[in-house]
């Protein structure tokens, strides 16, 4: 629902946005639960909820978990749910072997995500899975809806999508099937930063320079390195975001496989 209140901040409209989803996704969606990736987008989204339901977050945290997480991620993890009291469940993915053997070696570790959610949806039948996606991030990503119907198998049709007018979203979901729920979608990366500092919200340090490196964005160590950087606080990460072409996820090694590789893991249903 925007809102046109003269007096409102750009932030503060994007965070009233986002409250807005979560409170429809909450209300004609259940059960629910989000994935936390524990980096910068899905906690600042995690903070955001805990807004929406007055402190409280009302459905499971669930971390997909390859094993392969940097130990920092893990200690935030830890010390983030206990603090802030959540239902953290811990959803082990499959192996990397039992995934799509053409796929390129990046693609097939990342798929193990996927595999691991389609188990816990299988599983524990959720209807909806909130995520902390952004449009910005990736090209496949800006064909997202915020309420993103998925097949039985999780594969997304992302040619045959429903129209969203007027914060009018389609909520009813055929037998078998979930929504994946996309509060974020309209923010960018930098908004992210600015939120982040304006509520001074924690994050795992390691997107923090250290020795000229810092990461830009996490994800397993396998598949993920550092971006050179001098960015030592979130002040210095938003002015080097401003200076920069550079795309977000350059430190993503999944995202430099065969072009469609990306393409194949979303319509299968990665996040």
């Amino acid at each position: 629902m925007k809102s046109d209140h003269p007096r409102m901040s750009y932030l503060s409209q994007l965070e009233h946005e986002t409250i807005f989803i979560l409170r429809e996704a909450f209300a004609r969606v259940k059960p629910t639960a989000m994935l936390w990736s524990i980096g910068k987008d899905s906690t600042a989204l995690l903070w955001i909820i805990r807004k929406a339901f007055f402190g409280h977050v009302p459905f499971p945290m669930v971390q997909l978990d390859t094993e392969m997480e940097l130990p920092e991620v893990y200690e935030f993890r830890d010390r983030i749910a206990t603090e802030w009291k959540l239902d953290l469940r811990i959803e082990l993915c499959p192996p990397e072997d039992e995934m799509d053997p053409t796929l390129a070696p990046a693609s097939r570790a990342a798929a193990r995500k996927t595999a691991g959610l389609r188990n816990l949806i299988g599983r524990d039948r959720f209807k909806g899975i909130i995520l902390g996606i952004r449009r910005d991030e990736q090209s496949m990503r800006a064909k997202e809806r915020v309420f993103s119907p998925r097949a039985t198998d999780g594969a997304w049709d992302f040619r045959n999508q429903p129209a969203e007018f007027w914060d009018q979203y389609k909520t009813e979901i055929p037998e078998g099937q979930h929504l994946r729920i996309h509060p974020l979608l309209h923010w960018t990366e930098i908004d992210i930063w600015k939120y982040t500092l304006r509520e001074n919200i924690p994050i795992v340090p390691l997107y923090l320079s250290r020795s000229g490196y810092r990461y830009r964005s996490l994800g397993e160590k396998n598949i993920t390195s550092p971006i050179k950087s001098d960015a030592s606080s979130i002040e210095e990460i938003i002015a080097e975001l401003e200076a920069t072409n550079v795309p977000e996820r350059a430190g993503r090694l999944m995202d430099h496989d065969s072009e469609d590789s990306f393409e194949r893991l979303r319509a299968s249903g990665y996040m």
